[in-house]
């Protein structure tokens, strides 16, 4: 994790004998359109690097897809 250094997005090394590893960049602030308005929204880079040899790429994305869903709504964890 390197967003708490200001780093906005970056790509991680795997080192044996780790099968991924995710990469978080530091969220900032961005005009995003919503309802087709322009509004400020809080923004992250998250990059997951793989070891396809041991995950398939399918899963990896599916991990990323379950993450997204989580970090966009915490309260989700909670029940």
């Amino acid at each position: 994790n390197l967003g708490m250094f200001g780093i906005k997005d970056f790509a991680a090394v795997i080192n044996p004998p780790h099968a991924t590893i995710l990469a978080v960049g530091a969220g900032e602030q961005r005009a995003v359109v919503k309802d087709g308005e322009v509004k400020v929204a809080t923004v992250m880079s998250v990059t997951l690097s793989t070891d396809h040899r041991a995950v398939d790429g399918a899963l990896g994305a599916e991990l990323l897809a379950a993450f997204k869903k989580v970090i966009e709504n915490p309260m989700a964890m909670l029940v």
